[in-house]
């Protein structure tokens, strides 16, 4: 993926990465059965054996028969919601192994449920051709995929949505657009009568002693839009849940991110090419060791996720995100916005991210690109790799983190 610049290729860049190997996206003919056959490997029985205390690993509670696509949600007490296929492999693997996420071309007991409920008569109009919901024929239109889990006495959803903010929207007017995503928010809340709803999966870092593969955990979500929304009445605009996050289990998470931490270890640094000057060893990284961050304790009092409608990403030099939130990413706000809506009917709601880059290096270049000047945005260039080189390992984070909010209500 070539380095983009402009807000244009920014949104394009973000849709990209969301849809990135996605198997739900994808027509059931376009996928190889090689590609399928490494997809149903589950890592689960072996890396991710972890002890969880006081009888709390969670554990897949498949349905007495598989449900229909238009069917309603099960009831339950807490949904987890995820967006991309790095970040419910993830998911899948720590909550509801053997159950994965379905793959089109081949589908087997072991899948996750497809859900397309109300799809053509509420959201297909406010969806554009093209978007991760929508294939190129009626039999690919999805809203999500869902499988049900238990921690404890606690039933848990856990949901994949083939719905983003970034992805869907149709324009209304000069900076406005639809937004389906807010109205799938609520037809979960709705369908499941859940009382605590968690939006999980990868986000840029924003504070610089942040690692690749931290987390963070906020009760408030900004956003921060400039393109399709940046009219929008709830531009910059903060909403927060009435939480108080249980900690009680982060230890046991961060103990269990441990065991895997060498897979999102930065890999010591040469220059690209020999033309550089540069003859000594290779520039080593530090060892990074994840920890869970929550809004309140060990960050600031009000410090939101940041929803943009691009990708965006934290740098060194010049945004100073560190200033308005604690991770940048494309889709939870929209929770915060549905939630306000329902007033008193809303549940309890929280974010929590791993970060899957770290903040960039605001002294590399990112110019401009001009028709006479080939385009040099390096920073953009690092903070996509370190997304498509971590982005399943540090979700195993956010996955844990996600099960110690669970274990601790």
């Amino acid at each position: 993926m070539a380095a983009l610049m402009n807000l244009e290729d920014k949104k394009l860049l973000a849709r990209y990465l969301l849809s990135r190997n996605d198997p739900m996206s994808i027509e059931p003919d376009k996928i190889s059965l090689a590609e399928t056959a490494l997809r149903m490997q589950s890592r689960c029985a072996t890396e991710f054996d972890f002890n969880y205390p006081d009888q709390l690993k969670p554990t897949p509670s498949s349905l007495n028969q598989v449900p229909d696509k238009s069917d309603p949600l099960p009831n339950s007490d807490i949904v987890v919601i995820t967006w991309t296929a790095d970040e419910v492999d993830a998911l899948a693997d720590i909550f509801t192994c053997p159950y994965h996420i379905p793959v089109r071309s081949m589908r087997t007991k072991n899948d996750w449920y497809e859900y397309d409920r109300n799809f053509q008569s509420k959201f297909k109009n406010q969806i554009r051709k093209g978007a991760p919901s929508r294939g190129t024929s009626d039999n690919v239109d999805m809203l999500g995929s869902y499988f049900p889990c238990k921690i404890g006495d606690k039933k848990v959803l856990c949901f994949k949505s083939q719905l983003h903010l970034n992805q869907d929207g149709i324009k209304t007017g000069d900076g406005t657009a639809t937004l389906p995503v807010k109205d799938l928010f609520k037809q979960i809340i709705e369908e499941t009568n859940a009382k605590y709803i968690l939006t999980t999966g990868t986000c840029g870092g924003t504070f610089l002693d942040h690692d690749l593969g931290d987390v963070v955990v906020t009760k408030s979500g900004k956003f921060r839009l400039a393109d399709e929304f940046k009219n929008e009445p709830f531009n910059h605009k903060i909403y927060q849940s009435n939480w108080d996050i249980s900690t009680s289990y982060f230890h046991f998470a961060e103990s269990f991110m441990e065991a895997n931490m060498q897979k999102i270890q930065e890999p010591d640094m040469l220059p690209p090419t020999t033309k550089y000057l540069y003859n000594g060893a290779p520039i080593q990284t530090r060892q990074n060791k994840p920890n869970i961050y929550l809004e309140d304790l060990n960050l600031p009092a009000t410090c939101p996720i940041l929803t943009t409608d691009y990708f965006e990403f934290g740098n060194s030099t010049t945004n100073n995100l560190q200033d308005e939130g604690c991770g940048v990413e494309m889709g939870d706000a929209a929770l915060g916005l549905a939630c306000s809506e329902l007033g008193n009917q809303a549940p309890k709601w929280a974010v929590v991210r791993n970060l899957s880059d770290p903040v960039i290096n605001g002294n590399l270049r990112e110019d401009a690109a001009r028709r006479d000047n080939p385009r040099v945005a390096l920073q953009t260039l690092w903070a996509v790799w370190y997304y498509e080189t971590y982005g399943y390992w540090t979700t195993i984070n956010s996955a844990l983190a996600t099960w110690s909010v669970i274990a601790g209500i």
